[in-house]
Protein backbone atom coordinates (compact mmCIF):
# COMPACT_ATOMS: atom_id res chain seq x y z
CA UNK A 1 0.00 0.00 0.00
CA UNK A 2 2.61 2.28 0.71
CA UNK A 3 4.39 2.97 -2.45
CA UNK A 4 1.41 3.37 -4.52
CA UNK A 5 -0.33 5.80 -1.72
CA UNK A 6 -1.26 8.79 -3.34
CA UNK A 7 -0.78 12.22 -2.02
CA UNK A 8 -3.60 14.87 -2.97
CA UNK A 9 -2.18 17.63 -4.79
CA UNK A 10 -4.13 20.06 -3.08
CA UNK A 11 -3.50 23.54 -0.91
CA UNK A 12 -5.98 24.10 1.78
CA UNK A 13 -6.68 27.46 1.20
CA UNK A 14 -8.59 28.03 4.30
CA UNK A 15 -5.37 27.89 6.01
CA UNK A 16 -4.77 24.09 7.04
CA UNK A 17 -1.17 24.41 5.93
CA UNK A 18 -0.10 27.71 7.03
CA UNK A 19 -2.27 28.54 10.37
CA UNK A 20 -0.78 29.71 13.40
CA UNK A 21 -1.10 25.98 15.43
CA UNK A 22 -3.46 26.50 18.48
CA UNK A 23 -1.55 23.32 19.52
CA UNK A 24 0.62 20.78 17.52
CA UNK A 25 1.97 17.61 17.77
CA UNK A 26 4.09 15.09 16.27
CA UNK A 27 2.28 12.09 17.81
CA UNK A 28 -1.18 13.55 16.76
CA UNK A 29 -2.01 14.42 20.45
CA UNK A 30 -1.72 18.04 20.43
CA UNK A 31 -0.58 18.23 23.97
CA UNK A 32 0.17 21.79 25.67
CA UNK A 33 2.40 22.72 27.69
CA UNK A 34 1.83 25.18 30.73
CA UNK A 35 4.40 27.01 32.50
CA UNK A 36 6.84 25.51 34.41
CA UNK A 37 5.75 24.30 37.89
CA UNK A 38 1.92 25.41 37.39
CA UNK A 39 0.58 22.09 36.71
CA UNK A 40 -2.35 23.18 38.33
CA UNK A 41 -3.18 26.14 36.39
CA UNK A 42 -2.00 23.92 33.05
CA UNK A 43 -4.96 21.53 33.55
CA UNK A 44 -7.30 24.69 34.28
CA UNK A 45 -6.47 26.10 31.22
CA UNK A 46 -7.01 22.64 29.34
CA UNK A 47 -10.85 22.73 30.41
CA UNK A 48 -10.90 26.30 29.27
CA UNK A 49 -13.03 26.95 26.68
CA UNK A 50 -11.10 27.96 23.13
CA UNK A 51 -11.61 29.09 19.71
CA UNK A 52 -9.78 27.18 17.18
CA UNK A 53 -8.03 26.71 15.41
CA UNK A 54 -6.14 23.14 16.49
CA UNK A 55 -3.91 21.13 15.08
CA UNK A 56 -2.06 17.86 15.26
CA UNK A 57 0.02 15.83 12.71
CA UNK A 58 1.30 12.50 13.11
CA UNK A 59 2.78 9.88 10.09
CA UNK A 60 1.11 7.18 8.72
CA UNK A 61 0.56 5.50 5.58
CA UNK A 62 3.59 6.54 4.11
CA UNK A 63 2.84 10.14 4.64
CA UNK A 64 2.43 13.05 6.74
CA UNK A 65 -1.13 12.97 8.07
CA UNK A 66 -2.77 16.01 9.73
CA UNK A 67 -6.13 17.73 11.11
CA UNK A 68 -7.41 20.49 11.99
CA UNK A 69 -10.18 21.21 14.41
CA UNK A 70 -12.14 24.56 14.09
CA UNK A 71 -15.28 24.40 16.27
CA UNK A 72 -16.08 21.43 19.12
CA UNK A 73 -19.77 21.53 20.66
CA UNK A 74 -17.48 22.44 23.64
CA UNK A 75 -14.50 23.09 22.41
CA UNK A 76 -11.35 22.89 25.28
CA UNK A 77 -7.46 21.78 24.99
CA UNK A 78 -8.21 18.76 26.40
CA UNK A 79 -11.28 18.36 24.50
CA UNK A 80 -9.43 18.99 21.14
CA UNK A 81 -6.53 17.24 22.34
CA UNK A 82 -8.54 14.27 22.78
CA UNK A 83 -10.23 13.99 19.70
CA UNK A 84 -6.63 14.23 17.75
CA UNK A 85 -5.57 11.33 19.66
CA UNK A 86 -8.47 9.04 18.97
CA UNK A 87 -7.91 10.43 15.01
CA UNK A 88 -4.85 9.56 14.98
CA UNK A 89 -5.12 5.76 16.97
CA UNK A 90 -8.11 5.34 14.37
CA UNK A 91 -5.12 6.13 11.74
CA UNK A 92 -2.73 3.52 13.11
CA UNK A 93 -5.44 0.87 13.80
CA UNK A 94 -6.16 1.03 9.80
CA UNK A 95 -2.69 0.54 8.82
CA UNK A 96 -2.14 -1.78 10.77
CA UNK A 97 -4.77 -3.58 8.68
CA UNK A 98 -4.46 -2.71 5.54
CA UNK A 99 -0.95 -2.19 4.87
CA UNK A 100 0.89 -4.38 2.02
CA UNK A 101 4.55 -4.29 4.00
CA UNK A 102 3.74 -4.48 7.71
CA UNK A 103 3.58 -8.25 8.24
CA UNK A 104 0.59 -9.61 10.20
CA UNK A 105 -1.92 -7.19 8.51
CA UNK A 106 -4.81 -8.14 6.57
CA UNK A 107 -3.45 -7.71 3.38
CA UNK A 108 -0.11 -8.61 3.92
CA UNK A 109 -1.33 -12.48 5.50
CA UNK A 110 -3.27 -11.91 2.35
CA UNK A 111 -0.25 -11.63 -0.09
CA UNK A 112 1.85 -14.80 1.74
CA UNK A 113 -0.87 -17.50 1.98
CA UNK A 114 0.35 -19.06 -0.78
CA UNK A 115 -3.45 -19.21 -2.01
CA UNK A 116 -4.97 -20.42 0.95
CA UNK A 117 -8.26 -18.50 2.28
CA UNK A 118 -7.31 -16.02 5.02
CA UNK A 119 -10.15 -14.66 7.81
CA UNK A 120 -10.31 -10.91 7.79
CA UNK A 121 -11.44 -8.21 9.50
CA UNK A 122 -14.95 -7.44 7.99
CA UNK A 123 -13.75 -3.46 7.09
CA UNK A 124 -10.89 -5.38 5.22
CA UNK A 125 -13.12 -7.25 3.32
CA UNK A 126 -15.75 -3.95 2.37
CA UNK A 127 -12.71 -2.04 1.33
CA UNK A 128 -11.46 -4.74 -1.20
CA UNK A 129 -15.13 -5.20 -2.26
CA UNK A 130 -15.02 -1.20 -3.21
CA UNK A 131 -11.76 -2.01 -5.21
CA UNK A 132 -12.94 -5.09 -6.90
CA UNK A 133 -16.19 -2.74 -7.95
CA UNK A 134 -14.34 -0.02 -9.27
CA UNK A 135 -12.24 -2.67 -11.16
CA UNK A 136 -15.17 -3.77 -12.83
CA UNK A 137 -16.31 -0.13 -13.64
CA UNK A 138 -13.12 0.69 -15.03
CA UNK A 139 -12.94 -2.73 -17.02
CA UNK A 140 -9.48 -3.02 -14.38
CA UNK A 141 -7.77 0.34 -15.62
CA UNK A 142 -8.03 0.36 -11.81
CA UNK A 143 -7.01 -2.99 -10.07
CA UNK A 144 -6.01 -4.02 -6.42
CA UNK A 145 -3.83 -6.76 -7.80
CA UNK A 146 -1.11 -4.57 -8.92
CA UNK A 147 1.14 -5.48 -5.89
CA UNK A 148 4.01 -6.96 -7.30
CA UNK A 149 4.07 -4.28 -10.22
CA UNK A 150 4.27 -1.47 -7.85
CA UNK A 151 7.11 -3.30 -5.76
CA UNK A 152 9.46 -3.12 -8.77
CA UNK A 153 9.29 0.35 -8.70
CA UNK A 154 10.67 3.35 -6.05
CA UNK A 155 9.46 6.54 -6.19
CA UNK A 156 10.78 8.25 -3.10
CA UNK A 157 12.54 11.06 -2.68
CA UNK A 158 15.75 9.59 -1.95
CA UNK A 159 15.65 6.45 -4.15
CA UNK A 160 17.85 6.53 -7.10
CA UNK A 161 16.22 6.73 -10.60
CA UNK A 162 16.16 3.10 -12.17
CA UNK A 163 13.54 1.44 -14.19
CA UNK A 164 12.73 -2.09 -13.62
CA UNK A 165 13.58 -4.55 -15.66
CA UNK A 166 11.53 -5.06 -18.86
CA UNK A 167 11.16 -9.00 -18.00
CA UNK A 168 10.47 -8.71 -14.33
CA UNK A 169 7.72 -6.40 -15.03
CA UNK A 170 6.37 -8.20 -17.68
CA UNK A 171 6.45 -11.02 -14.90
CA UNK A 172 5.14 -9.60 -12.25
CA UNK A 173 1.78 -7.33 -14.75
CA UNK A 174 1.04 -11.44 -15.61
CA UNK A 175 -0.47 -11.68 -11.89
CA UNK A 176 -2.20 -8.74 -11.84
CA UNK A 177 -5.89 -9.53 -12.21
CA UNK A 178 -8.88 -8.67 -10.14
CA UNK A 179 -10.74 -11.51 -10.77
CA UNK A 180 -8.13 -13.58 -8.94
CA UNK A 181 -9.70 -11.89 -5.38
CA UNK A 182 -12.56 -14.21 -4.20
CA UNK A 183 -14.23 -13.31 -0.82
CA UNK A 184 -16.01 -15.83 0.92
CA UNK A 185 -17.77 -14.14 3.65
CA UNK A 186 -15.01 -12.60 6.29
CA UNK A 187 -12.57 -14.71 4.07
CA UNK A 188 -10.43 -13.52 1.48
CA UNK A 189 -8.23 -15.57 -1.24
CA UNK A 190 -6.09 -14.80 -4.39
CA UNK A 191 -6.93 -17.70 -6.66
CA UNK A 192 -3.24 -16.95 -8.18
CA UNK A 193 -1.08 -17.32 -4.84
CA UNK A 194 1.83 -15.07 -7.03
CA UNK A 195 -0.73 -11.90 -7.30
CA UNK A 196 -0.57 -9.00 -4.39
CA UNK A 197 -3.38 -6.92 -3.71
CA UNK A 198 -2.34 -3.53 -2.75
CA UNK A 199 -4.82 -0.80 -1.31
CA UNK A 200 -2.61 2.55 -1.94
CA UNK A 201 -5.35 3.81 -4.42
CA UNK A 202 -8.58 3.31 -2.19
CA UNK A 203 -7.76 2.84 1.21
CA UNK A 204 -6.59 6.47 2.68
CA UNK A 205 -10.09 7.77 0.93
CA UNK A 206 -11.58 5.33 3.26
CA UNK A 207 -10.02 6.30 6.50
CA UNK A 208 -10.28 9.99 5.87
CA UNK A 209 -14.10 8.97 6.03
CA UNK A 210 -13.78 6.85 9.31
CA UNK A 211 -11.67 9.53 10.45
CA UNK A 212 -14.43 12.43 9.97
CA UNK A 213 -17.10 9.89 12.06
CA UNK A 214 -14.54 9.46 14.49
CA UNK A 215 -14.74 13.27 15.21
CA UNK A 216 -17.84 14.07 15.08
CA UNK A 217 -18.40 11.45 17.83
CA UNK A 218 -15.95 13.58 19.48
CA UNK A 219 -17.95 16.51 19.22
CA UNK A 220 -16.34 18.03 17.02
CA UNK A 221 -18.76 20.21 13.82
CA UNK A 222 -16.18 21.81 11.88
CA UNK A 223 -12.61 20.26 11.09
CA UNK A 224 -10.73 19.15 7.78
CA UNK A 225 -8.91 16.19 7.38
CA UNK A 226 -5.83 15.58 5.40
CA UNK A 227 -4.21 12.28 5.37
CA UNK A 228 -1.46 12.62 2.83
CA UNK A 229 -3.97 14.54 0.83
CA UNK A 230 -7.26 13.19 0.63
CA UNK A 231 -8.94 15.91 2.02
CA UNK A 232 -12.48 15.74 3.94
CA UNK A 233 -13.91 18.85 5.43
CA UNK A 234 -16.64 18.01 8.64
CA UNK A 235 -19.35 20.99 8.69
CA UNK A 236 -18.02 24.15 7.88
CA UNK A 237 -15.74 26.79 8.75
CA UNK A 238 -16.85 29.52 11.62
CA UNK A 239 -16.56 33.11 10.86
CA UNK A 240 -17.81 34.95 13.75
CA UNK A 241 -21.68 33.99 14.32
CA UNK A 242 -21.45 32.28 10.97
CA UNK A 243 -20.27 30.00 8.72
CA UNK A 244 -18.81 29.94 5.82
CA UNK A 245 -17.43 27.62 3.30
CA UNK A 246 -14.07 25.73 3.53
CA UNK A 247 -11.75 26.60 0.42
CA UNK A 248 -9.81 24.13 -1.17
CA UNK A 249 -6.97 25.49 -3.61
CA UNK A 250 -6.38 23.34 -6.87
CA UNK A 251 -2.35 23.20 -7.07
CA UNK A 252 -0.54 24.05 -10.11
CA UNK A 253 1.25 21.40 -11.75
CA UNK A 254 4.98 20.87 -11.49
CA UNK A 255 4.72 23.69 -8.46
CA UNK A 256 5.79 22.22 -5.20
CA UNK A 257 3.04 22.89 -3.45
CA UNK A 258 3.68 26.59 -3.89
CA UNK A 259 0.81 27.92 -6.72
CA UNK A 260 -2.72 27.25 -7.28
CA UNK A 261 -4.53 27.46 -10.63
CA UNK A 262 -7.97 28.39 -8.44
CA UNK A 263 -10.17 26.63 -6.17
CA UNK A 264 -13.37 24.82 -4.94
CA UNK A 265 -15.82 25.58 -1.75
CA UNK A 266 -15.81 22.11 0.27
CA UNK A 267 -18.03 22.34 3.25
CA UNK A 268 -19.21 18.25 4.19
CA UNK A 269 -17.44 17.70 0.97
CA UNK A 270 -14.24 15.22 0.00
CA UNK A 271 -11.79 16.47 -2.98
CA UNK A 272 -9.03 14.06 -3.84
CA UNK A 273 -7.16 14.60 -6.09
CA UNK A 274 -4.38 12.00 -8.45
CA UNK A 275 -1.80 14.28 -10.68
CA UNK A 276 1.49 12.36 -12.24
CA UNK A 277 3.85 15.34 -10.85
CA UNK A 278 3.44 14.30 -7.13
CA UNK A 279 5.69 11.55 -6.99
CA UNK A 280 7.90 11.28 -10.37
CA UNK A 281 11.63 10.98 -11.37
CA UNK A 282 13.68 11.53 -14.33
CA UNK A 283 15.91 8.54 -16.29
CA UNK A 284 17.67 9.04 -19.35
CA UNK A 285 15.79 12.32 -20.22
CA UNK A 286 12.18 10.19 -19.40
CA UNK A 287 9.86 11.26 -16.68
CA UNK A 288 8.33 8.31 -14.70
CA UNK A 289 5.89 9.19 -12.30
CA UNK A 290 4.04 6.81 -9.82
CA UNK A 291 0.57 5.93 -11.30
CA UNK A 292 0.97 2.84 -13.01
CA UNK A 293 -1.23 1.41 -15.91
CA UNK A 294 -2.45 -1.96 -14.71
CA UNK A 295 -2.05 -3.40 -18.07
CA UNK A 296 1.73 -2.63 -18.86
CA UNK A 297 3.46 -1.78 -15.60
CA UNK A 298 4.52 1.27 -16.44
CA UNK A 299 3.87 4.52 -15.60
CA UNK A 300 -0.02 5.68 -17.02
CA UNK A 301 0.25 7.67 -20.34
CA UNK A 302 -2.42 9.57 -21.15
CA UNK A 303 -3.00 13.45 -21.74
CA UNK A 304 -3.80 14.23 -18.21
CA UNK A 305 -1.23 15.63 -15.35
CA UNK A 306 -3.94 15.82 -12.95
CA UNK A 307 -7.35 14.86 -11.70
CA UNK A 308 -9.56 16.20 -8.47
CA UNK A 309 -12.75 14.64 -7.58
CA UNK A 310 -15.01 15.93 -5.67
CA UNK A 311 -18.12 14.85 -4.13
CA UNK A 312 -20.10 14.73 -0.86
CA UNK A 313 -18.53 13.69 2.56
CA UNK A 314 -18.65 10.06 3.13
CA UNK A 315 -17.31 9.82 -0.90
CA UNK A 316 -13.50 9.65 0.13
CA UNK A 317 -13.08 5.97 -0.74
CA UNK A 318 -14.93 6.27 -4.30
CA UNK A 319 -13.49 9.80 -5.14
CA UNK A 320 -9.69 8.71 -4.30
CA UNK A 321 -10.30 5.22 -6.83
CA UNK A 322 -11.97 7.76 -9.60
CA UNK A 323 -9.42 9.89 -9.56
CA UNK A 324 -6.70 6.92 -10.22
CA UNK A 325 -9.14 5.90 -13.06
CA UNK A 326 -9.54 8.99 -15.10
CA UNK A 327 -5.80 9.83 -15.28
CA UNK A 328 -5.39 6.57 -16.42
CA UNK A 329 -8.35 7.05 -18.98
CA UNK A 330 -7.61 10.51 -19.87
CA UNK A 331 -9.69 13.68 -19.88
CA UNK A 332 -12.46 12.68 -22.44
CA UNK A 333 -13.20 9.24 -21.21
CA UNK A 334 -12.43 10.26 -18.06
CA UNK A 335 -14.87 12.97 -18.05
CA UNK A 336 -17.53 10.54 -19.76
CA UNK A 337 -17.20 8.42 -17.02
CA UNK A 338 -17.56 10.73 -13.79
CA UNK A 339 -20.35 12.77 -15.79
CA UNK A 340 -22.61 8.96 -16.12
CA UNK A 341 -22.33 8.99 -12.20
CA UNK A 342 -24.10 10.61 -9.82
CA UNK A 343 -23.25 12.77 -7.09
CA UNK A 344 -19.54 12.69 -8.30
CA UNK A 345 -17.79 16.42 -10.19
CA UNK A 346 -14.44 16.19 -11.57
CA UNK A 347 -11.48 18.65 -12.72
CA UNK A 348 -8.96 18.01 -15.20
CA UNK A 349 -5.78 19.60 -15.81
CA UNK A 350 -4.20 18.26 -19.30
CA UNK A 351 -0.91 18.77 -20.50
CA UNK A 352 -1.15 21.19 -22.64
CA UNK A 353 -2.61 23.01 -18.96
CA UNK A 354 -6.24 23.26 -20.24
CA UNK A 355 -8.27 23.13 -17.21
CA UNK A 356 -11.72 21.14 -17.88
CA UNK A 357 -14.72 20.61 -15.66
CA UNK A 358 -17.96 18.58 -15.65
CA UNK A 359 -20.54 21.28 -15.39
CA UNK A 360 -21.11 20.42 -11.41
CA UNK A 361 -17.69 21.38 -10.60
CA UNK A 362 -17.78 24.75 -8.42
CA UNK A 363 -14.32 26.12 -9.45
CA UNK A 364 -13.18 29.66 -9.52
CA UNK A 365 -9.76 30.24 -11.61
CA UNK A 366 -7.33 32.01 -9.99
Amino acid sequence: MKRIAKKILVLLLTAVLIIPQAACSANGGGQKEGPSGSGQAAAADDEKEIRGPVTGQDFHFDTVCQITIYSMDHMTQAAADDALEQAFALCGTYEDMLSKTLEGTDIYRINHAGGVPVECDPETVEIIRMGLQYAELSDGKFDITIGKAVDLWDFHADAVPAVPDPALLSEAVSHVDYKTVSIEGSQVTLTDPEAEIDLGGIAKGYVADRVCEKLEECGVTGAIVSLGGNVDCLGSKPDGKKEKDFVVGIEAPYSDKSEVVGSTPASDRTVVTSGVYERFFTYEGREYHHILDPETGYPADSDVLGVSIAAARGKSADCDALATICLILGAEKGMELVESMDGFEALFITRENKILTTEGFDFTKR
